[in-house]
């Protein structure tokens, strides 16, 4: 008896945790596909044991099919807003409606382009806006049926987070003052965009709350990232895997760099760590 009481502890002790980046870490953003070699990866991943984590800037509602059939055993979305455990919602906190509609007034008196990402659906300016980038992902999220209905110009909503886009004719700074002393941050993610955040949530926050209710430790996380939103979880993890191509910010928090996503850099680090079975 005691002895299989200490094989259960040594094969909980063995197993990991992963945490997965979606746009660029387990999809390219070349291709628009998971390449099938990260797919075979993460099932193997699961049938060795370990917990898989989708750790994503994604509202839970934009997370594409394509992820959600492989063997995830919860969505962390919006940076930490929303966290789901298998079918459980274990914490959601969307923006309070007033103060969600006092940002979007806030950002239209600046000159802004912007995209609300809510539980329910991500929200799209009525009319054609200046910004290429916006524009472009209106046409991805329409190919999906998403972004269709309700504009964000419209009260009838309320949203997690926001995607914001400037330039010459922007007052960008008065915007960031004004979310700066209301509870949001930004996230620059280059070219004059940036992902609008709440205060106090981040992909970090979210490894935390997974770790914690499993009785896990960061020394049993990995966390595999790209872009400059994964900072927070390559700050707060031991394991950090940044992909071939990544923003250099996270650079001085990275464990080991794989390969590209097209080159099957997923499979290359989940061997790389021994993550597999032989």
């Amino acid at each position: 008896m005691l002895d299989e009481i200490l094989d259960e502890m040594e094969r909980i002790m063995e197993r990991s945790v992963l945490f997965f980046d979606i746009d660029g870490t387990l999809l390219s953003e070349k291709t628009r596909e998971i390449p099938e070699s990260a797919v075979r990866a993460v099932h193997a991943a699961k049938s060795a044991g370990h917990m898989l984590f989708i750790n994503t800037g994604r509202t839970i509602c934009s997370v594409p099919a394509e992820i959600r059939r492989l063997p995830f055993d919860g969505f962390l979305c919006g940076c930490g807003t929303h966290l789901f455990f298998h079918d459980e919602e274990l914490l959601s906190h969307s923006l309070p409606r007033e103060q969600g509609r006092a940002v979007i007034d806030r950002l239209h008196e600046c000159d802004l382009g912007a995209i609300a990402e809510g539980p329910e659906d991500v929200y799209f300016p009525s009319r054609i806006s200046r910004f290429d980038k916006l524009e472009s992902t209106r046409r991805y999220f329409r190919e999906k049926g998403m972004g269709i209905e309700c504009p964000i110009e419209r009260d009838e909503f309320v949203y997690d987070k926001l995607f914001v886009y400037a330039d010459e004719q922007s007052d960008l700074k008065r915007f960031l003052d004004y979310i700066g002393e209301h509870g949001m941050e930004a996230l620059d993610r280059g070219d004059n965009a940036y992902e609008v955040v709440q205060k106090g949530y981040s992909k970090a926050t979210a490894c935390d709350f997974i770790l914690e209710r499993l009785g896990m430790t960061k020394e049993q996380a990995y966390v595999f990232g790209d872009s400059s939103n994964d900072l927070p979880m390559f700050e707060f993890a031991i394991h950090a895997v940044a992909m071939g191509e990544h923003d250099p910010v996270l650079d001085p928090y990275t464990e080991f760099v794989t390969k590209a996503v097209e080159e099957d850099g997923i499979a290359y680090a989940i061997k790389h760590y021994g993550l597999l079975h032989d």
